[in-house]
C-alpha cells in the first residue's frame, strides 16, 4: 500500500437506498448493520443522509437515524452527510446535535448541506422555497453561534452550548466559497466531474480563513468507489444505481433499486440509455489493485485529507465485499 493512501481516512455515507421487493423499514435496518460491519473494518465515519419524498430512499430524518447507528456501534464516528440546513431552524438543528454528542461524547459530526426539497410539492410541504438556500451562510452562522452562546437572542440551546461538534460543509454550487469563508472543512464530490471537483478544491484553499473550528483547510472527497474480483463484477455493483439515476431524469421519480440482472433485460429509449451509460462512468471501480492505482492518483491531484464513499447497490452482499476490499487497500 502506498503511503499516500495509508495516510487519507476512509469514511462511508449510506443513503438508506430502497430494493426492489424491500421495504423502507428493511433499508433503514440495512443501513444501520453496514455501519457495525464498517466499524469492525476500520472505517472512520459513517453518516447519513437527508432526502424527503424520494420512493427510493427511505432516510428522511438524519439526525434520528444517526441517533440509531451511534447507538449500535462504539466506536466509529457518526453524522449527517447532511442535514439540509434551509429546510430547518438553526436552534433546532443545533438541539438536535446537542443531543447526539451529549449521548455519544466525541463521536458525533455534523455534516451540512445547503439543498431544498428536489419538487415544488416537497418544498411546499416543507414550507420553503428554492430562494431559501441563498441565506446558508447566514444559517451556518446561526447555527454555530449556538453552540458557543452567542446568539443575540438571549435564548440559549440546551444541551448544545458549550459542546464542540465538528462541521463539515457539503459543497455544491457555492458551497466551497461558504466553507471557505466560514473557516470549515469541506466535502466536495462528484469523482465523475474531476475538473469541476479540482475548481471547487483550489477555491477552498485559496480562501480559506482558520476559525475556532479549523486551523487550515480540510478537504473529504467524495464519490462511488466499487472493489469486485474482477472489472466486470465491479461494474455490476453500479448497475442498479445507475439504472436508477437515469430512470430519474427521464421520468422524474427515483425508483428503488432494480438487481442488476433485471437492468440488462430492461428496454431503455436512446435518451436513457445515454444517462445509464454516463451513470456507469468515472466512478472508481475495479480490481484491489486498479482501485489503489486511481485512488493514488486521484489523492496526488486533489491532496485530500479523507475520501466519502457513497455506493450503493442491490446486492448487500456484494456491497459489503465491496468495503472488505476497500480496507484491504487502505490498511495493508
Amino acid at each position: 500500500m502506498s503511503s499516500l493512501i495509508a495516510a487519507t481516512r476512509f469514511s462511508v455515507l449510506d443513503r438508506s437506498r430502497t430494493r426492489e421487493g424491500g421495504t423502507n423499514a428493511e433499508a433503514l435496518r440495512d443501513t444501520v448493520r453496514l455501519a457495525q460491519d464498517l466499524e469492525e473494518l476500520g472505517y472512520h465515519r459513517f453518516w447519513v443522509s437527508e432526502h424527503h419524498g424520494v420512493p427510493g430512499v427511505a432516510g428522511s430524518a438524519p439526525t434520528v437515524l444517526a441517533a440509531a447507528v451511534a447507538s449500535a456501534t462504539r466506536t466509529i464516528r457518526v453524522g449527517t452527510g447532511g442535514v439540509m440546513l434551509p429546510n430547518h431552524q438553526p436552534l433546532v438543528v443545533a438541539e438536535q446535535f446537542g443531543v447526539l454528542e451529549s449521548l455519544f461524547p466525541g463521536r458525533i459530526d455534523m455534516g451540512l448541506g445547503r439543498s431544498v426539497g428536489f419538487t415544488d410539492g416537497v418544498r411546499k410541504a416543507l414550507g420553503r422555497d428554492k430562494d431559501v438556500a441563498d441565506d446558508f451562510a447566514g444559517q451556518l452562522d446561526e447555527l454555530l453561534g449556538w453552540f458557543r452562546g452567542t446568539s443575540p437572542t438571549g435564548v440559549h440551546a440546551r444541551p448544545a452550548e458549550g459542546l464542540t461538534v465538528p462541521p463539515f460543509v457539503l459543497a455544491m454550487g457555492e458551497g466551497a466559497a461558504i466553507a471557505a469563508r466560514a473557516g470549515l472543512p469541506m466535502v466536495i464530490g462528484d469523482l465523475r466531474n474531476r475538473e469541476k471537483m479540482q475548481r471547487g478544491i483550489d477555491h477552498y484553499r485559496t480562501h480559506f480563513r482558520p476559525s475556532p473550528w479549523a486551523a487550515e483547510p480540510y478537504v473529504v472527497i467524495s464519490g462511488t468507489v466499487a472493489v469486485a474480483a474482477t472489472p466486470e463484477e465491479a461494474r455490476r455493483i453500479l448497475v442498479p444505481e445507475a439504472w436508477s439515476m437515469a430512470y430519474s431524469r427521464t421520468h422524474g421519480t427515483f425508483p428503488p433499486l432494480p438487481p442488476a440482472d433485471r437492468v440488462d433485460s430492461l428496454p431503455m429509449t436512446a435518451k436513457e440509455r445515454g444517462f445509464y451509460e454516463s451513470g456507469l462512468t468515472g466512478h472508481l471501480a475495479g480490481t484491489e489493485d486498479q482501485v489503489a492505482h486511481e485512488l493514488e492518483t486521484l489523492l496526488k491531484e486533489t491532496g485530500a485529507q479523507e475520501v466519502l464513499v457513497t455506493t450503493s447497490t442491490y446486492d448487500r452482499a456484494a456491497l459489503l465485499d465491496s468495503y472488505r476490499r476497500l480496507a484491504s487497500i487502505t490498511s495493508g
